[in-house]
């Protein structure tokens, strides 16, 4: 299958609507909950999510 996303940037090889890797089906894709993905793609969405949630639970340095 292929498809073909407004939001995917040709140079840069990556999601302009994620500012991100472009992983098909992914949180905030829009193609979330629209397609049945692969345990293998699945398991790689999972560790993305996670690893965002874990960026933006990061305590921020406060300024002097």
């Amino acid at each position: 299958m292929t498809f073909h996303c407004k939001n995917y940037d040709l140079v840069t090889s990556s999601c302009k609507r994620l500012s991100g890797e472009c992983v098909p089906a992914r949180k905030g894709c829009v193609l979330e909950g629209r397609m049945v993905v692969s345990d293998e793609l699945a398991e790689r969405i999972r560790r993305i999510n996670e690893e965002s949630t874990r960026r933006s639970l990061k305590p921020k340095p406060q300024e002097p």
